[in-house]
């Protein structure tokens, strides 16, 4: 009863968070709003595994770039799919990918498996780079409707809608897996995977479902991309941004709760979309270097882990 009335909440705010936005009419923040929400899914998804389960994933743009470029093959191949279905294919093509990927390396521990996930984004970019039907390295142009279905408008303030469900979901679903067994067999493995397994949890399993849940998160967030951005190369589907904003939000918000990587992506990202419209030359003197998302989120990052470990959520908690 308590999970259904926390996701008629998560909806009820969702709804008005977009009615607001509608009433706002302003399409730059429609597509402010949707990388910020992008950023809560992608951050809540690689928390599930790094977060819950103590396993740091930094392959985060693999899984996020299968989606996208799942998105650019459909789109090719059946050009009136609706979107979410194309964002569901993209998750369940990740999370397969997922559930692969875990197997083969989640008998790997510490800084051995977080090596094999970048090794694992090196993999997928080459493969993308060299694959000619999703354009290569040239890259591909997907064409954004003028209209959004359904609710009229602008095309953005549909992706907008389509990307706040599906953080609706993944928040959902977070919070239901940090009050469930399969949270608990979790939180046991990060805190100590032998006396885990030395207990009877059964520690590859609740490894696999992670890999997979997040890997398959990652991939619907990264489906709508195409749409979003119109011409997408590997550059961009395998941005940095993603990678480090990914890891760094959790960690700012706090990785021990669903809400953390929620707070760090509405500050973090928050900041990086004032960053892109705030005229810093007639300040200082200077422009806004293209690598500036990448050095907030960094910056942050390095003094929550230094001064807040538990991340703000953390902080609160201790406090209470």
């Amino acid at each position: 009863m308590r999970g259904l009335t926390f996701s008629l909440v998560l909806i009820a705010v969702a709804v008005a968070i977009f009615a607001l936005g509608r009433w706002y009419s302003n399409s730059y923040a429609f597509f402010a709003a949707y990388i910020v929400v992008q950023y809560i899914v992608l951050g809540t998804a690689w928390n599930i595994l790094g977060g819950y389960t103590g396993y740091v994933n930094f392959g985060v743009t693999a899984f996020f770039a299968i989606g996208a470029y799942s998105t650019v093959v459909l789109y090719k191949l059946v050009p009136a799919m609706p979107l979410p279905v194309m964002i569901v294919i993209g998750g369940v093509l990740a999370g397969i990918v997922g559930l692969g990927t875990g197997y083969l390396t989640l008998r790997l521990r510490g800084v051995f498996f977080s090596i094999a996930t970048l090794a694992l984004a090196v993999v997928v970019q080459t493969l993308i780079t060299n694959w000619d039907f999703v354009g290569g390295a040239r890259g591909a142009y997907v064409l954004r409707p003028r209209a959004a279905p359904l609710i009229g408008g602008e095309y953005i303030q549909y992706l907008f809608l389509v990307m706040l469900g599906l953080c609706v979901i993944v928040l959902a679903t977070a919070r239901a897996i940090e009050r469930s067994g399969l949270g608990y067999g979790f939180a046991a493995i990060r805190d100590d995977e032998a006396a885990a397994e030395a207990s009877g949890v059964p520690t590859l399993k609740l490894k696999l479902i992670a890999t997979v849940l997040s890997g398959g998160f990652m991939g619907m967030a990264g489906a709508p991309l195409p749409y979003y951005v119109t011409y997408l190369d590997p550059s961009s589907g395998f941005s940095l941004n993603y990678a480090v904003n990914a890891i760094a939000m959790p960690l700012i918000g706090g990785t021990s709760s669903w809400l953390g990587p929620a707070v760090g992506a509405v500050l973090v990202g928050g900041l990086q979309e004032w960053l892109k419209v705030v005229q810093l030359r007639e300040w200082l003197g200077i422009g806004v270097p293209s690598e500036a998302n990448v050095l907030v989120a960094g910056l942050l990052m390095v003094a929550f882990v230094i001064l807040a470990p538990q991340g703000i959520v953390g902080l609160f908690q201790r406090k209470k």
